[in-house]
């Protein structure tokens, strides 16, 4: 069972928290908790040692920090905070919660070049325009679905995590 769990809920997650944040531009409350319990259930299923937990909790926590203080900018968006934040609570102190942050940081400004481009394009294709979710994508008024480059640059460095290790030792 925390074989299955180690190998399905969090890239599951990444994946929901992706495709909801393309199409709705927002990303669940439910998600971010959801990352948070299974954390916790796993860290003790594991049993992971009480220091270690307190480190990824504090990882965690300096990631929010970090990712309130960018929406208080108007650079990120609450959600993508939050969602950083649980990933990071994943990730803990190690250099693949670095290699997290650099390449949802790369990912971010590729996906936002993209856009840019997109939406200086003046007119989509009008079989595009019959989806909701492709005009917000359009709208220059519109934000960056910035969820996609944090799920994609998580799913890229959790086979690097401590919890790839575990699972392969065939907990």
């Amino acid at each position: 069972m925390v074989l299955a769990a180690l190998m399905v809920l969090f890239p599951l997650l990444m994946l929901y928290a992706a495709f909801s944040d393309l199409f709705t531009m927002t990303i669940p409350n439910k998600i971010s908790l959801l990352l948070l319990a299974g954390f916790v259930v796993l860290a003790f299923a594991i049993p992971l040692p009480i220091k270690d937990v307190g480190l990824h909790l504090l990882i965690g926590f300096c990631v929010l920090a970090a990712g309130f203080g960018l929406f208080a900018l108007g650079v990120m968006g609450g959600g993508d905070a939050k969602f950083a934040a649980g990933i990071a609570l994943w990730l803990g102190y190690s250099s693949v919660t670095i290699a997290f942050l650099l390449q949802m940081a790369i990912y971010g400004a590729i996906l936002t070049l993209v856009l840019l481009v997109f939406r200086s394009v003046p007119v989509i294709p009008a079989f595009a325009q019959r989806y909701d979710w492709v005009l917000k994508l359009h709208d220059k008024k519109t934000g960056i679905p910035y969820g996609i480059a944090i799920a994609i640059a998580a799913l890229q460095v959790y086979p690097k995590t401590f919890w790839f290790e575990i699972a392969a030792s065939g907990f």
